[in-house]
């Protein structure tokens, strides 16, 4: 079975940096893309970033572009996400995510999920 592992995560001050790092392990792993999602007390999990084994295609929230960058480690199989200039609405649960789909952006399309890593971004 495929399993995600996540590590990283943290406490941070306004306007600091954080990088979390995903470790696939398991039998072969065929995900055609690595995503991560966010979920805040209270709200519902969405969509911060995914990109693409294959091309390196990547794609960001509008909430996070300009500040996260996500990028994988094939040989690793590793997926990282930096994230630069947090903000306190950034405070969350950070999950990792495989999905067979290219570019896919939607938690229905992600097989794999990982146990989710906190973030929380003092103000």
């Amino acid at each position: 079975q495929v399993q995600l592992v996540e590590s990283g995560g943290g406490l941070v001050q306004a306007g600091g940096s954080l990088t979390l790092s995903c470790a696939g392990t398991g039998r072969t792993f065929t995900s055609h893309a690595m995503g991560w999602f966010r979920q805040a007390p209270g709200k519902e999990r969405e969509f911060v970033a995914t990109i693409s084994w294959s091309d390196g295609y990547t794609s960001y929230a509008g909430s996070v572009k300009g500040r996260f960058t996500i990028s994988g480690d094939n040989a690793k199989n590793t997926v990282y996400l930096r994230m630069n200039s947090l903000k306190p609405e950034d405070t969350a649960v950070y999950y990792c995510a495989g999905s067979q789909r290219w570019g896919a952006r939607e938690q229905y399309e992600y097989q794999y999920w990982g146990q989710g890593t906190q973030v929380t971004v003092s103000s």
